[in-house]
């Protein structure tokens, strides 16, 4: 039976955020060869290879669990620790949560900012992939498009958030001015966040099948949409960040029809933590105030329509 202290779970977690023994010691206050020694006997307990010594090391398989464990205890213990010295039991250590671009460009910030007392660690993902970070063990919390929760996680509806092909005048006038066609798609330069952004070519493989329109890479998102204003090329934008620049004329609306629902979900640790359970009402609170209900989700092979699930 494994037996890992909190000293060891500690040390595998600042392994994995710093990347190397060297700066997990730094952090930790430790030599380099104590915390080679506590990953080594963490991974004799455990019968398992835990990190990768690669540059920067990563966790394994095996080793996200661990890393899960050791972030669930270091949340715990600042709760109890804050409780103790007479507070609310509002943690200082940090919430790692993963969060796609446009959320947090839009309404997510202002959510985190009524949380009292919680100090947040974000990282930005495709909302494709942001649970990839709640399965490594790196994130407690993550806003994805993805229904299904990860092993040991909770998934709540939060909605859905409006996409639309858009681009400014002088790009309409010189790629499209008699219109936007599939023809014109397949040629227009098109913007796109990341090469793990699909959704411009989603919309293109539905409008002009088989075409592979030039495109400008543009991985921020308020720069993405400043790119469209400035004529760069035509993506899809959400309402909630074009409806001023398409009401006073800065960006166009190429396809009237062309509109993408993107449902947004809210994934988090099976955990009882007074921290994480705020952040969790602070962002479903939000939430239903920003975004449009969600489509319903299609039925399965059984003709019955699948719901996000909550493990046991």
């Amino acid at each position: 039976m494994m037996d890992a202290s909190t000293d060891q779970l500690r040390t595998l977690a600042a392994v994995v955020d710093h990347g190397t023994f060297d700066r997990a010691a730094a952090a930790l206050h430790i030599t380099p060869s104590a915390v080679s020694q506590r990953i080594k006997s963490l991974e004799e307990q455990s019968g398992r290879v835990l990190v990768r010594r690669s540059k920067p090391i990563q966790a394994t398989e095996a080793g996200a669990v661990l890393l899960r464990l050791a972030r669930q205890v270091a949340l715990l213990e600042a709760e109890a620790a804050a409780e103790l010295e007479g507070g609310d039991g509002a943690a200082a250590t940090p919430i790692p949560l993963v969060v796609n671009a446009d959320s947090l460009a839009t309404w997510v910030l202002p959510a985190l900012a009524t949380v009292q007392g919680a100090v947040f660690d974000i990282a930005l993902d495709d909302q494709e992939h942001t649970i990839d970070r709640l399965r490594d063990g790196t994130a407690m919390g993550a806003i994805g498009s993805d229904p299904e929760p990860v092993q040991g996680c909770t998934v709540t509806a939060l909605g859905a958030m409006r996409y639309r092909p858009l681009a400014s005048p002088a790009f309409v006038e010189r790629w499209c001015p008699d219109g936007w066609t599939a023809e014109r798609a397949a040629v227009a330069p098109m913007l796109v966040y990341n090469r793990k952004d699909a959704l411009q070519d989603r919309y293109v493989a539905a409008l002009a099948p088989g075409a592979r329109p030039p495109r400008h890479f543009v991985p921020a998102s308020t720069e993405f949409v400043g790119a469209a204003v400035l004529g760069l090329g035509w993506g899809m934008v959400p309402d909630l960040q074009a409806d001023p620049l398409v009401a006073d004329g800065r960006l166009v609306v190429l396809d009237p029809g062309g509109a993408v629902d993107v449902p947004l979900y809210w994934q988090q640790w099976s955990l009882h933590s007074a921290a994480l359970d705020a952040v969790a009402a602070a962002i479903t609170h939000a939430a239903a105030g920003a975004l449009r209900p969600a489509p319903p989700r299609p039925p399965n092979a059984e003709g019955h329509v699948n719901a996000p699930k909550t493990p046991l």
